[in-house]
Order: C-alpha cells, then sequence, then structure tokens
C-alpha cells in the first residue's frame, strides 16, 4: 500500500466579514500567495468542509481565477468559501496525485469529476 502525507499548509488566508481594503470575495490577502511557484490549494466553508482541491503551475493567478472565471467549478458558490490553504508543491506529478488523493479522502464537494 502506498503512504501519502498531505503536506501542511504553506500560506492560509480567510474571508475578511467587513473588508475595508480591495477585496475578491471577501479576501483580501491574495498578495501572501506565491505568484510563481506551483502547488496545491483547498477552498473551505464555515464548516471547515473541504469544497474544492486544485493544483497549479502558478498559484495565486490560479485561485483568483476560480473567483472570475464563468466555468470555475466554483462559479455558484464562491460565498462558501472562507478558508483558502496553499501548499506549495512543485512536480507536477506530486501536485496531480495530491490533488486527486485529497480530492478523494475528504469527498471535496465541488470535485466530482476527482471523485471516485
Amino acid at each position: 500500500m502506498i503512504q501519502i502525507s498531505i503536506p501542511a499548509p504553506d500560506v492560509t488566508i480567510t474571508k475578511q466579514s467587513d473588508p475595508q481594503e480591495s477585496h475578491i470575495y471577501g479576501f483580501t490577502d491574495f498578495h501572501l500567495i506565491s505568484r510563481e511557484t506551483g502547488g496545491i490549494f483547498m477552498f473551505y466553508n464555515n464548516k471547515e468542509e473541504l469544497l474544492f482541491v486544485g493544483k497549479a503551475r502558478k498559484l495565486r493567478p490560479r485561485i483568483k481565477k476560480h473567483f472570475e472565471d464563468t466555468v470555475s467549478p466554483i462559479k455558484d458558490h464562491r460565498d462558501e468559501v472562507v478558508k483558502i490553504e496553499v501548499c506549495i508543491v512543485e512536480g507536477l506529478l506530486d501536485r496531480a496525485i495530491y490533488e486527486i488523493y485529497i480530492a478523494n479522502k475528504f469527498r471535496a464537494k465541488y470535485n466530482a469529476d476527482r471523485v471516485l
């Protein structure tokens, strides 16, 4: 049996209830997420349930795209997201394995295409 350890988040940002700065769906700390590195990201609701897990070659632009794109799997559920966790994972294959493993282990609500 293969043992997979989920990496600890490198960055966690949370939704602000009354943001005073420019924001996207209440998130003001996107600047904390690397613009140039790859990894995986997880969106959680207020019950700490995993809503969506994804992978990206460049994290910040990909995460922001989920809040702007009309074809994102979370497009109708963006308001549910209250926490975003980011793990730096450089390897393409590693990112793919983590994405599928995490989506299945935690039954990610909006990763229907990844959950077996």
